[in-house]
């Protein structure tokens, strides 16, 4: 048994549709089911015994306990974060809540279930927490990629937050000996991934004939990983990380944001082309961004080494598969939009805090 936090969410999801299609070793995925988290993405779960869903809140202490004594795991998998810039930049408070005081609590909890297991589960217990490049801050156009020992200069309370989380993170190794390990991620892209990120947007806006806003001058650099990709380098971690280790997980894909665009725009041309012309003339440049940071992009040479892993899909690949995928799921993305998952959730659920699949 894993516990997995944010198993809803974009990653996260991911994530347990991909472990649970490869291992018959059961998860319990406990998601607040905020605006990002929606269970029709885990929809080919239902019934399945082994995914144990719970509808909570990773700074609720007292259900924390009670998930970790009922359900025993061998590990957490940490992804439950709010983790949209533009999001932290109008609205900080929730931020710090959910990626700070939620870590915060979540590690106690692991810590009071991990002091209590028997020697052999206490060194087999693994706690593997999910972060981003963006601790790193921002480089120059001829900056060395981020390394693991770059050091950190958060620049959004965004990744703020992330970063105190990571330092979090690493304490509870080196105070108390808990078994972790820390991941930083580049920007992750593909499906069930809502439609407030770069690349979902641009398909959703570009289908609906709507404008294609792009902050700035568009030459903002990130590196781009098919979430699949980043699903098996978490699942490489987890079994063979080093307690204590942090590993970097990139695509080995930096491309401008104008760039990501435009290879939407291109994509759509071919496979849903507009009437009123190419998708690329809804392109519209808005005001950057307070803090805007230039460039991101990571070195993935330790994980490689270490572990083995590199990334299967080229941007090319990825691109293509996650175009085709939002094409393929128009009612996905209309509920997302509307809301109705939330009535599906209500209808499911009902007023109760547990269920299958």
């Amino acid at each position: 048994m894993i516990f997995v936090t944010g198993g809803a969410g974009f990653i996260g999801a991911n994530f347990v549709l991909e472990w649970l299609s490869g291992s018959d070793e059961a998860v319990v995925n406990l998601d607040a089911l905020t605006y990002a988290g929606n269970l029709q993405t885990l929809s080919s779960l239902q019934g399945d015994d082994r995914h144990h869903f719970i509808h909570g809140d990773i700074c609720d202490r007292a259900q924390l306990d009670r998930l970790f004594a009922t359900h025993r795991p061998r590990a957490v998998v940490h992804f439950a974060a709010e983790s949209h810039v533009d999001r932290s930049i109008h609205g900080p408070a929730a931020f710090v809540r959910t990626n700070v005081e939620g870590t915060f609590t979540l590690l106690e909890a692991a810590r009071a279930y991990w002091s209590a297991l028997d020697p052999i589960q206490r060194d087999a217990f693994r706690f593997l927490h999910v972060s981003t490049d963006e601790v790193y801050g921002s480089l120059g156009p001829d900056d060395p990629p981020f390394a693991e020992t770059k050091a950190y200069e958060p620049n959004s309370p965004y990744s703020a937050s992330k970063a105190a989380s990571d330092h979090l993170v690493r304490a509870w190794h080196h105070t108390y000996g808990l078994p972790v390990v820390t991941t930083n991620c580049s920007n992750n892209y593909g499906p069930y991934q809502f439609p407030e990120k770069l690349i979902p947007l641009m398909i959703v806006n570009a289908l609906a004939g709507k404008r294609l806003p792009v902050y700035g001058d568009g030459r903002n650099v990130r590196d781009w990983l098919y979430v699949a990709d980043h699903c098996a380098a978490i699942r490489e971690v987890l079994a063979r990380g080093r307690p204590g280790e942090t590993y970097n997980i990139g695509g080995w894909n930096e491309m401008t944001n104008l760039d990501i665009v435009r290879t939407v725009c291109g994509l759509l041309d071919t496979l849903r082309p507009d009437p009123a012309g190419p998708h690329a003339r809804l392109i519209t440049y808005v005001t950057d961004r307070p803090g805007h940071d230039r460039r991101y992009a990571i070195d993935a040479r330790k994980i490689e080494r270490e572990l083995g892993w590199r990334p299967a899909e080229t941007f090319e690949s990825g691109i293509a598969k996650t175009v085709g995928w939002y094409l393929e799921h128009g009612e996905w993305v209309a509920n997302v939009q509307s809301g109705a998952y939330r009535d599906w959730v209500a209808r499911q659920y009902g007023s109760g805090d547990e269920g299958r699949g």
